[in-house]
Parts: C-alpha cells; structure tokens; sequence
C-alpha cells in the first residue's frame, strides 16, 4: 500500500500540469474567472485555429459595416460636407397636412465650394417638434449613396410643427472615425488597486497591455473575454479589488482631420430657413388597439413624445401612473438591470414613482455599487449591477463580484415573475467595435440558454441614448453609439425580446444628455412595465 501510494503521489506531481490544462479545456464553463499569471502579453483571446462560429459571426458583421461605412477621401475641410451649401426640399408642399401623414424632404448635399457631393455616408439627425406642445419625433433618413438624402417624417400630432435635419458629421469625418475607432484600446487607462496589507498596490491594466512584463489575466474561456493587469511584486492576482479610468492623450484622428470635429463643425442645421407647418387633425383619429408584449418588431421611429410624454407608434401602452396599479404589476417581481448608469438611474427613479419600494444596503461604497430596492410586504426585489469590462469612470469602483452580463444572466433560474433589462453600449464606444460585437453575441447566447431553462422570463433590451454632441467625437460620438444600435437590432432580431428605445426617446425629446432627465426615464420605465404587466 505504501509503495502504491507513493506511486500515485510520484505521477500526480509529474503530470499535474498536463492535468490541469486538460481540465480547464474539458471544463472551461467552470473556470471561467480564473487568475493566471503569464509573461507574455496577449491581445483579447484568439480563437482556435478553427474558427469558431462567433468568430465567424464577428467577421460577417464587419464585412456588413465595413461596407456601410467605407473609406472616403479628405484633402481638406473645403471639400467635405457643408450643411450650409446643401439644399432641403420639401416634397409635394401643401398649405396644411392631416396627422399621419408622410412628409418628405430631398436633400441634396455640397461642400463648402457649393460643389455637389457625388457619394453618401454623411452623419444625419432629423427631427419634427413643436415646442409649445413639448412634442417631438424622429425622422427617418434614407440614403441613395449619391450625395441625395430623402427624409421622411411621420406627422403624428396636430398643429404647428417645425422641422430639423442636423449634419453630426460629413460623410469624410464619418470614414475617419471609423478607421481610427478600430485602430487601437488605448484611449483609455485602467488602473487597478490591489489589496496589499493597509496600504494598497496601484498597477496599469486594460484590455490589451502590450508589454513582457508578468502579467495578471482576467479571462473567460468560454465567451473569449479578457481583462489584463500588470503583475504588482510580491502581490497575488486575486487581490485586485478595485479598478479606476482616465482618458488617454492618445488619438487615431488625423491631424488635417481634427477640424472636422471642432464644436463648429458638429451637429450644424441644415433646414434652418424652413417655416413651421400646420398639421390638422382631418377627422384622423386611428388609434392602435394592440397591447405592447415582448418579441414585437419596433419600427423606426418607434414612437413620439407629446407633452413630454412616450407614445409607442406600434403597440397600445396601457397608463400606469396610479401607485395601486404599478404595486399590482410589480407584486412578486424579480427584477435585475444589467447595464450602465443610464440603467441606474431607473433604481434611482423607482422610489419617486413606488414609494413602497425601499433601498437595501449591500454595502459597497461608490454610485457603481450594486443597488437593491426591496418591498418585503410584496415580495418585490429590483436589482441595478453594471456590466463587467470596459467600464470607464473616474471613480474607483469594486471589481470584487464583478461579472459580464452573459454570465449574470446564466446566474438567473428565472420564471414568469422575473424580467431581466438590458443595456449595453456608452462604454464600449471607445474601443474596436469587434469587442462590442462579440459582447453583444455572448449575451443573446446566454439569452438563449436562459430561453432554454425559463422560456416565461421577460427580457428587455434598452437601446443607447444620445449624448452632448460636442463630447470627444473620437471616443464618444452618438456615430459610434448609431452603429451599435444597428449591431444590437441585427444580432437579437428574431430573440423573443421587448425593445425600449432609448435612442429614439432622446431624439425625440433633444435632450443630447448621456443621463436624460427624469421625465425620459419615466417614460422608459413605463414602457417596461407594459412589457411585464
């Protein structure tokens, strides 16, 4: 027995590594957090030598928006897109119009020469409003890739209307923050805080560090995500506990480039000489008789606001502005808000409309702890957690229980009772939009195998919002967050999912605030508590 035993000792010892490996490629879906210490640095994980079919899927994105997007020539501003050298023509004019009707406009773009623009691609924003009613919608752009633009406009309210079509950016300053957006992740300077007795260990991270220094990596196997640190001496990995952002004095944009994205040159109206039109009701009153659920196709606009208030072009929303009636629907709810702080100021609203539900400390200290808001009486708990890396804040927040979305939501047995919310994007415009995609695909396959388990729960996705337009456009352009929205729409299209649309609320209402004001999250709960109740 004791010479046995020694032999089963002698060959653990020897082939402990082989054993190891071969466990966390049999296994990887249990080791997906896992510390390693390495001296060679690696970009985010490449796939096997045999694509996989998220690399495949990656690619095939790619191919689309490289196509949408592709190179356009710049020698000088002169010879971009000038809002005040184009022209706006509105089609088939009428002294008054019926509410629900089409209204038209060709654009016909120049350049700052007066020269007409002979290809598409440039940034557009359109808009109807009428102030005194605190009304407003999108419009929808259609590009004919040769320097013609047709915007179309849904008359949705009665009365004076006025009408907006911004140039954000030339089609040249489009083609150049595409390039320079897929160039590089080091915009942005992680640093982590590493526990160390009582006085803590600051060290460089990222998504990438380019360096043969000993490094810490933070890796999920399975959905090929990676966070790195910089290895501090004689300090264990697993003591990164907390984690802080500056942005870096690094750019991908051209020097000749820059102008374009100067405070003048962004966001400039192109029809600001045209008269407000009066819109008549015409004895049109066709109400739409289809309550909101999940898995319906949101169209664009998806809606528009009237005395700062959300109506849904597609579904009939239900008005849920008494107490009694938001505890009813909310009676037995599990609710989790994955996300950003556009998704926090949802926990930080919900009090102000339910005055029954009540935070919980989970101690934590800083605005991105997790949140909890609890009614015991009703057995209701909602939840508020960011997303894993990238997060960019100048405060230090905990990495301690931090989690990507996907695998948050595999955390979730789920039920009829339980409604998951959804928000991706403002943090990840910064960097390659291949890491945007492949978050996007792990979280509809970890939607999928929720499907699976709990067919009954409730998913919701809320799209991006716009921002202030004059943000660093490099890093933080509403061109990043446009293209994103098309990624999300692309890749959740046939999940049985609701949609809240964020970006279009905010168009709608003009509000270019990364955090909209609270009549816009009221609206954006509203619209999720038609989904669920």
């Amino acid at each position: 027995m004791f010479i046995l035993a020694s032999w089963v000792i002698y060959f653990s010892l020897k082939d402990h590594t082989k054993f190891l490996f071969s466990l966390r490629n049999s296994f990887s879906l249990n080791h997906w957090n896992t510390f390693r210490n390495s001296t060679y640095p690696e970009a985010p994980p490449n796939p096997e030598i045999s694509p996989t079919e998220t690399e495949l899927r990656i690619e095939s994105i790619m191919e689309k928006l490289d196509q949408l997007i592709p190179p356009r020539p710049f020698t000088n501003v002169s010879s971009t897109t000038s809002a005040t050298h184009s022209r706006a023509t509105l089609l088939s004019p009428r002294d008054t119009y019926c509410r629900g009707d089409q209204l038209e406009v060709l654009l016909e773009m120049r350049d700052h020469l007066g020269r007409r623009k002979e290809y598409g691609g440039d940034f557009l924003r359109a808009r109807i409003f009428s102030p005194a009613l605190k009304a407003g919608a999108s419009g929808k752009v259609t590009d004919f890739n040769n320097g013609t633009y047709l915007v179309s406009f849904t008359l949705f309210w009665e009365g004076q209307v006025s009408l907006s079509v911004l140039l954000i950016h030339p089609s040249e300053g489009v083609s150049a923050l595409w390039r320079a957006r897929n160039q590089g992740y080091d915009r942005v300077n992680f640093t982590g805080q590493f526990a160390n007795g009582t006085s803590p260990v600051f060290s460089k991270c990222g998504l990438t560090l380019h360096t043969t220094a000993e490094l810490c990596e933070y890796l999920d196997y399975r959905d090929q995500e990676a966070f790195y640190c910089l290895k501090p001496p004689r300090v264990p990995c697993e003591a990164l506990t907390h984690v802080t952002t500056r942005n870096a004095d690094i750019s991908y944009i051209r020097q000749k480039e820059r102008a374009l994205f100067h405070r003048s040159n962004v966001g400039v109206e192109i029809m600001k000489n045209f008269a407000s039109i009066k819109v008549s009701a015409c004895g049109k009153n066709k109400n739409i008789e289809t309550k909101c659920r999940l898995g319906m196709k949101s169209p664009f606009p998806s809606g528009y606001t009237v005395k700062r208030k959300w109506i849904a072009a597609f579904c009939k929303q239900i008005e849920l502005n008494e107490t009694k009636t938001i505890n009813d629907c909310l009676k037995r709810k599990l609710i989790y808000l994955m996300g950003d702080s556009t998704l926090r100021q949802w926990i930080q609203y919900l009090p102000k409309m339910v005055k029954t539900l009540k935070y919980f400390d989970l101690h934590g200290v800083g605005p991105f702890k997790t949140h909890v808001l609890l009614d015991a009486e009703r057995h209701t708990l909602i939840q508020w957690k960011k997303h894993g890396h990238p997060f960019i804040t100048q405060s230090l927040f905990s990495v301690k229980d931090d989690n990507y979305i996907p695998r948050e939501i595999d955390r979730i047995a789920g039920d009829k009772d339980t409604a998951i919310v959804i928000t991706l994007g403002q943090h990840l415009r910064p960097f390659p939009i291949k890491i945007f995609i492949r978050r996007a695909i792990n979280v509809q396959k970890a939607i999928e195998r929720l499907f699976l388990r709990s067919p009954e729960t409730k998913v919701i996705l809320k799209t991006e919002n716009t921002r202030r337009l004059f943000d660093n456009a490099e890093m933080f352009s509403d061109f990043h967050g446009y293209i994103q929205n098309l990624i999300m729409r692309d890749i959740f299209m046939d999940l049985n999912v609701g949609i809240i649309d964020a970006w279009d609320m905010t168009i709608a209402d003009s509000t270019n605030n990364i955090h909209p004001p609270d009549y816009v999250i009221e609206n954006q709960i509203n619209m999720f508590l038609n989904y669920i109740c």
